[in-house]
């Protein structure tokens, strides 16, 4: 019995696992000689960072997609895409479900953490909302891709409809368009509205979806007044989520106005159209419709703090998430007002929430850091262009300042780890090497103040 109690894995810890094993999978896939275009295999290295990339729908590439992998290894990728967006367990879950094979508790319990919910009742409908949600909303974008690439690239473009509207939703920003990302559509307003909405629906999580819909049924017999019967979860999100795209489009737009490299020389409708769509995809979704390096300083800066903060909970975006910002500044708030609670909506939030968000804003930062800290350690990089690749690695953004592409082997390791560790996040680490319960943890030890600030 003691043996089998070693080797019982966590939750958490089967998720972190599953996390890895799909990513060294996809790496002996991509490995492959059919993978690559050229018909002969890339370095296994090339391999696993291309691979870790698509399955923690991050983005960053060592070398183009478009012209390097061929169409099997663009398949592979789209696969870790789609398996990182929804989450490993998620998907293995679906399968499970479709074959109507039953699940036990721990089952349940498994899909619970990976989905981030407290409730164990009505976990297999909500796994098949997530999955035909998904599926559904990422059709439509492949539709609406049709008009501008089916044109373009004939009957390419069906592929390329699909593989950009999946890579928007799970917020992974790769595409198989060219080398430049979106920077040749920056000013095509039907790109930029379909690619900025899938960032958003899959950014936004997935329990918001179906508590605003609820609500919604109510809209005919009360109007606008529904909202209120938001949950403050959805509240906090669809809020935290609309003043960062607005607010940091509106500091984009200002530090750009007069850039030549960026939004200079566009119309102010381009200028407008531009810097929205920075400020969305710069949420983890990374895409690009302007060179990062292009950036000036100021703007760059509000990147960065966009890309750390991220998405929101349970949907396919990375950062601290949105609710973490919102609850750590509503705390920060209340503790200069000398309030005994902090509150958003006339709902005050618990010690726990409060204790999480600080737990995972201060790992987050302690990777971004470490992460910062080795790979300017071997590479001979502007720090600027350095803090930006971490920070995009650890938010699982995407976005570089072409640095990417020039990292040796000993960057592209560090990368590699940091996007890994910027996927499962940084509370599930801690978590998952947690093996035992400690047996103090129901005893007080003396309290004593100290000098804080």
């Amino acid at each position: 019995m003691k043996a089998k109690q070693k080797l019982a894995l966590s939750s958490t810890q089967i998720i972190l696992l599953s996390f890895l094993v799909t990513v060294l999978l996809g790496s002996l896939l991509l490995f492959l000689p059919i993978s690559a275009k050229s018909g002969t295999s890339v370095s296994y290295i090339d391999a696993l960072f291309t691979a870790t990339t698509a399955t923690c729908v991050t983005g960053l590439v060592t070398l183009p997609t478009a012209t390097t992998w061929s169409v099997f290894g663009q398949v592979v990728i789209l696969l870790l895409i789609q398996i990182g967006g929804l989450g490993t367990i998620t998907v293995l879950s679906g399968i499970v479900i479709a074959l109507h094979r039953k699940m036990g508790l721990k089952d349940h319990q498994l899909i619970s953490d990976a989905l981030n919910v407290s409730s164990l009742s009505g976990l297999a409908d909500l796994v098949k909302k997530v999955i035909c949600g998904t599926l559904l909303i990422e059709g439509v974008g492949a539709l609406l891709y049709l008009p501008v690439f089916l044109p373009e690239f004939g009957a390419r473009g069906i592929w390329i409809s699909v593989f950009t509207s999946i890579s928007a939703f799970c917020n992974a920003g790769i595409d198989i368009i060219g080398e430049v990302s979106l920077c040749n559509y920056a000013y095509h307003p039907l790109i930029n509205a379909v690619t900025s909405a899938l960032i958003v629906l899959g950014g936004i999580g997935f329990i918001v979806w179906w508590d605003v819909l609820r609500v919604l049924k109510g809209f005919r017999s009360q109007g606008i007044r529904c909202l209120h019967r938001l949950t403050l979860h959805s509240k906090i999100v669809l809020l935290t989520t609309a003043v960062l795209i607005f607010g940091g489009a509106a500091c984009i737009f200002i530090f750009e106005y007069q850039n030549p490299l960026t939004i200079g020389n566009c119309s102010l409708f381009n200028k407008i159209q531009v810097s929205l769509f920075q400020s969305i995809t710069t949420r983890t979704a990374g895409f690009a419709t302007v060179p990062q390096e292009c950036l000036t300083s100021a703007g760059a800066i509000i990147c960065l703090f966009l890309m750390f903060i991220g998405g929101s909970p349970v949907g396919t975006a990375g950062g601290v998430k949105t609710v973490t910002l919102a609850v750590l500044a509503v705390t920060a708030l209340s503790v200069i007002r000398n309030k005994n609670e902090a509150t958003l909506f006339n709902r005050a939030l618990s010690r726990e929430a409060v204790r999480k968000s600080i737990g995972v804003v201060c790992t987050s930062f302690f990777i971004m850091l470490l992460s910062t800290v080795l790979l300017a350690a071997v590479t001979p990089a502007p720090a600027l262009d350095i803090i930006y690749e971490t920070v995009s690695a650890t938010a699982t953004v995407g976005l570089t300042r072409n640095l990417t592409p020039f990292l040796n082997t000993a960057g592209k390791i560090i990368i590699i780890a940091t996007m890994y560790f910027g996927r499962v996040g940084p509370i599930s680490l801690a978590i998952a090497f947690q093996t035992k319960k400690e047996i103090t943890q129901n005893i007080k030890n003396p309290t004593e103040d100290v000098t804080v600030g």
